[in-house]
């Protein structure tokens, strides 16, 4: 079997508590594109490339056609504008997930918009899909060039557009990445643009699977290739729901499906001060909410739909678990903020 190699980051290990704690000095989202610019200095000075050598034996996975370096990846909304691939890739992640990503750019929601909840290591962020647009998220990918892993658009509607005109929105995200892709993931479970998780419904998400599936296969012929199409969902979604969502997922062809999005339950966080900003919670307060939609999803799917899990994995326990459920990769984003780049080395091994 291939497989790839990545060395223990022990610089990064040294020095990441000292970094996470000027960091956290900041406001969290000025200490984000900090972080962030400081990652593609560092990847394009080099360091990067000094510091994480090819070193620790990894096993590459193919699904959905595609072959992924390893089972982690990062979850959208750490790089929005996918501009950071390549030194993220550097960090040991075996796919990517840039956005969410809209037809036209958009400055999001008012500031403050991003709170840490450090007691728990878990962040309530209501963006609101601030993002350059898809034409720049295209030229920026095209920029990546060390990147080997799978790259992921993950996609979605612009805050003024209607949702009776939201499949126009992800119609031209669609056609736009389709070129440059590894795969295409479609946000309706954000909590943070007003009715969007209202295209959660069983109907309207089977109204959009079936545009996205035909000019996908457009796109197909187009482009000789097959990029595949994903759907991200709720936490907060019940029985009947989910087995709803299962069917018509199932009918109309979904490639794959990303469980789950933030969550707007606060009863895990009660307790923090902040437990009353409006935004969606991510870290390990959502673990166990998450779990039970992914292997409920699971369940119905019955291994005809691939599923990534992602929400509140901190630990390889926690990643196994997601595994364990029905997931066949995991993502992370919120552990990674608290923990840094060893996690990632250490979930990119082991999984």
């Amino acid at each position: 079997m291939e497989r790839r190699r990545f060395h223990d980051l022990s610089v990064f290990d040294a020095i990441y508590p000292i970094m996470k704690a000027g960091l956290f000095r900041l406001d969290p989202e000025k200490a984000h594109h900090l972080s962030m610019s400081c990652l593609r200095t560092a990847e394009k000075l080099g360091l990067l490339a000094l510091t994480c050598p090819v070193d620790e034996w990894v096993a590459p996975v193919e699904i959905m056609g595609l072959k992924f370096p390893n089972r982690i990846g990062l979850a959208a909304g750490l790089d929005k504008e996918g501009n950071t691939i390549d030194a993220l890739g550097r960090l040991g992640f075996g796919s990517i997930e840039i956005g969410t990503i809209t037809p036209r750019p958009q400055g999001g929601n008012p500031k403050p918009r991003l709170f840490r909840l450090v007691p728990h290591e878990a962040i309530i962020n209501r963006m609101g899909f601030n993002n350059p647009g898809i034409e720049e998220g295209v030229r920026n990918v095209l920029r990546s060039k060390t990147f080997d892993g799978v790259i992921g658009f993950n996609i979605g509607k612009n805050k003024d557009t209607p949702n009776e005109d939201a499949a126009s929105d992800y119609l031209a995200c669609l056609r736009a990445a389709y070129p440059v892709a590894g795969y295409i993931a479609v946000n309706l479970s954000s909590p943070n643009t007003p009715g969007l998780r209202d295209l959660q419904g069983a109907e309207a998400s089977a109204r959009l699977l079936e545009t996205l599936k035909k000019e996908q296969e457009k796109l197909a012929e187009e482009h000789g290739r097959r990029v595949p199409l994903l759907f991200k969902v709720a936490p907060d979604l019940d029985a009947a729901h989910i087995r709803d969502l299962s069917d018509v997922f199932l009918n109309g062809g979904l490639d794959g499906l990303i469980a789950t999005n933030t969550t707007l339950d606060r009863s895990a966080v009660a307790d923090h001060p902040k437990a009353t900003e409006a935004g969606g919670l991510s870290g390990p307060p959502v673990f166990e909410k998450s779990n039970e939609v992914l292997e409920a999803f699971a369940s119905h799917l019955a291994g005809r739909i691939p599923i990534i899990g992602v929400g509140g994995v901190s630990n390889l326990d926690q990643a196994r678990e997601k595994l364990r459920r029905g997931a066949s990769l995991v993502q992370i984003y919120t552990s990674f903020i608290y923990q840094g780049p060893s996690l990632v080395r250490d979930l990119a091994r082991c999984l």
